[in-house]
């Protein structure tokens, strides 16, 4: 059997891209929003997110056994708890609340998050660090992409309650 830490990082990102996967409905409301012409594929997600994912685990265990003490390993669970929370929580802003205006603020402390994992892991190895750069690069992109579909389609109002 794998390792706690091991298990721990693909847990992490196992439930990551299933949560992104699972609350994300690509329908009626989504497709007729605006959104850009340079705008990925909507294919394209599911496996961009996986590889980032993946990419972003291994940096995890690299990190977590570069961390020389117990404190050390603390950060990298303190890192990577705040990324979950953050990660977790833009899909159901987006999708299920239909308000790309909240998943936009609340990109901006996504993105910190990653930039503070890959700034936050170097300490304890430098290619987890470099694992985590296609993170903080794809987070930029859809940020940006987030930005322009609010400027697109705002504003959003919250749908009515039942």
């Amino acid at each position: 059997m794998p390792e706690p830490h091991i298990l721990a990082a693909i847990l992490w990102a196992l439930i990551l891209a299933g949560a992104g996967g699972a609350l994300t409905s690509i329908g009626p409301w989504y497709r007729n929003l605006k959104k850009p012409s340079w705008q990925p594929p909507d294919w394209l997600f599911g496996p961009a997110w996986t590889l980032i994912l993946s990419s972003a685990a291994w940096a995890a265990i690299l990190a977590w056994e570069g961390a020389s003490s117990r404190s050390d390993q603390m950060i990298v669970i303190g890192l990577y708890a705040a990324n979950f929370v953050f990660h977790f929580a833009w899909s159901p802003l987006f999708f299920a609340l239909k308000r790309p205006d909240w998943a936009l603020k609340e990109s901006f402390f996504l993105w910190g998050s990653v930039v503070a994992l890959c700034v936050g892991v170097l300490p304890y190895s430098a290619l987890a660090s470099a694992l985590l750069v296609p993170y903080v690069l794809w987070v930029t992109f859809a940020t940006y992409l987030n930005y322009t579909i609010v400027k697109l389609n705002g504003p959003f109002q919250s749908p009515a309650s039942p």
